[in-house]
């Protein structure tokens, strides 16, 4: 399967502003790319990139007042395979978890384990058994909780907010199944990137990115989607952070206003493109 991904992102800005942003494919996905990234800035302006903390190829630019565009178009080859299901998978004990895995059991910006939610989770999902069913559990209760509303999107919604509203986008979902999730000692991190409407009817949103997490569990980071809450073909990552707070798409340190935000993910025809990946 190859999927063309994109996006033009533009933000006004009221003066000189230096503005950090993860728009790139995550370095696990590099290999799948065919050419590279066609990402850029307009107008023109010099920037640098790094790794941060958690593998997230970021970026970094001072752009002058006025509108600045973040643009990417690219061409990915996918599996066209369904998020891998593995009934089998089995909890680890806090003790035996790779000391890599901890930081994903702790609170963090939208995700306050140290709550009411601690309490919630152990009355609520205890009792099933322990493994991936746990996980699904969590899945199922929060996709039935929350209803899903772009009209109530809210940049500083955490986790036990949207429990309490019962209303949110897809970061909400996942910020309130991490949270549940780190509360049973599950480490779970928090996902973003592309997902298109691949295998499922055309749905009646704009497309943006997306929003999942991944839970450590069977000795592997496995992908669960409370959101859509079902297995689902062509996530190209991002991003991945402990909650939305590690991943902004972009952070203007000074008073920006959104004007443009378009998001592409289409299938096309495979045979249209060289079988050779890769990409800087």
């Amino acid at each position: 399967m190859v999927i063309k991904i994109g996006f033009d992102i533009g933000l006004r800005l009221f003066f000189p502003t230096t503005i950090l942003y993860v728009l790139r494919v995550h370095r696990s996905r590099r290999d799948s790319l065919i050419g590279a990234e066609n990402f850029r800035i307009e107008p023109a302006l010099p920037f640098k990139e790094y790794l941060d903390l958690f593998g997230n190829l970021c970026g970094q630019v001072t752009a002058p007042a006025g509108v600045v565009h973040f643009l990417n178009d690219a061409i990915v080859r996918d599996p066209g395979e369904l998020d891998i299901y593995l009934p089998e998978a089995r909890l680890h004990s806090v003790n035996d978890l790779p000391s890599e895995t901890l930081a994903f059991l702790l609170p963090s910006r939208y995700c306050e384990v140290d709550s009411e939610l601690l309490e919630f989770a152990w009355n609520n999902f205890s009792k099933v058994p322990e493994g991936w069913g746990r996980v699904q559990a969590v899945c199922d209760f929060v996709h039935d909780h929350l209803e899903f509303d772009y009209g109530q999107a809210s940049a500083t919604r955490t986790a036990l907010a949207a429990f309490h509203e019962r209303v949110g986008v897809c970061r909400d979902f996942t910020h309130l199944a991490i949270t549940l999730c780190r509360c049973m000692n599950i480490p779970a991190r928090y996902a973003t990137g592309y997902l298109g409407d691949i295998g499922i009817p055309p749905q009646p949103y704009p497309m943006d990115f997306s929003a999942w997490f991944e839970a450590y569990i069977g000795g592997k980071w496995h992908t669960f989607d409370p959101r859509h809450n079902c297995r689902r073909i062509g996530r190209i990552l991002v991003g991945r952070g402990r909650d939305a707070a590690d991943v902004p798409i972009t952070m203007a340190f000074g008073k920006s206003n959104l004007e443009t935000f378009t998001v592409v993910t289409e299938e096309l025809e495979s045979n249209d493109f060289p079988c050779s990946a890769g990409g800087p």
